[in-house]
């Protein structure tokens, strides 16, 4: 078996295992049984049970992120808040590694939450960078409103979302039943709060007019299709640097 699909194996096992019984109880004799390896073939690749677990939680938001890459290689309307943010809520919910992340789930992830934000917090840094380099993309081409600060704009989308992924777990009574429903929500909201309406860049340039006659491009398509590529060079960066640390993560 090559290196990489044995990683891969006790990868899948070691994730299996920790949603089925939570950090405190996993252990790598148990990940080995998983995996069909012996328990010395789990250190030849991670060094401790928390490297691995840490690779476990690296990995699905690494594949997340691929994922989003693609959508916006193939439908550039997928930059927009609105759109990357359902596309996300998403994942989100098809991925109950990445639920338990983004809920803090004690029962599952025990100490490894806080054990990641320390480990991971250069990447945790640039992806807030990123996060803040693409709204004032957008900005540059008209596709977010320029009248907030900027700053502001990136924790309205960070606590907005948050808030519905937080609403999976503490307000499950609640929440209208259809998920789709649930993505449209948050994407309606995202849309209304930040970004410029196709409408706008539709509307007639007069003297009246300030905000058509600030707008770059003819129709949204266009912006978009402009800022694009910025857009997906940042998340490319972001991208590479994960499967870096996750590189990191392995034993040398």
């Amino acid at each position: 078996m090559e290196r990489a699909e044995r990683g891969q194996r006790i990868l899948e096992a070691a994730g299996e295992l920790l949603l089925a019984w939570g950090y405190r109880r996993v252990t790598i004799d148990e990940i080995a049984r998983r995996a069909k390896v012996g328990k010395g073939t789990v250190y030849l690749h991670w060094k401790t049970k928390d490297s691995l677990l840490l690779a476990v939680v690296l990995n699905v938001k690494w594949r997340s992120q691929r994922q989003h890459l693609t959508r916006m290689r193939s439908d550039p309307l997928e930059i927009l808040p609105s759109r990357t943010m359902r596309s996300y809520y998403g994942d989100f919910l098809k991925e109950p590694v990445l639920r338990a992340v983004h809920t803090e789930d004690v029962d599952i992830l025990g100490r490894l939450s806080d054990t990641a934000k320390k480990e991971f917090a250069e990447l945790m840094a640039l992806s807030d960078q990123v996060l803040l380099r693409y709204l004032e993309v957008l900005r540059h081409h008209g596709l977010v409103r320029s009248d907030l600060d900027v700053q502001h704009q990136q924790y309205a989308l960070l606590s907005t979302s948050t808030g519905f992924f937080m609403a999976e777990a503490m307000l499950y009574d609640r929440a209208p039943e259809n998920p789709e429903v649930r993505g449209d929500l948050l994407a309606e909201t995202l849309r209304r709060m930040l970004e410029t309406s196709p409408e706008e860049f539709r509307a007639p340039r007069t003297e009246s007019n300030s905000l058509a006659n600030s707008l770059r491009y003819g129709s949204m398509e266009e912006a978009v299709a402009a800022a694009a590529p910025e857009v997906i060079a940042l998340y490319e960066q972001l991208e590479e640097c994960s499967a870096a640390e996750m590189r990191r993560q392995l034993r040398e």
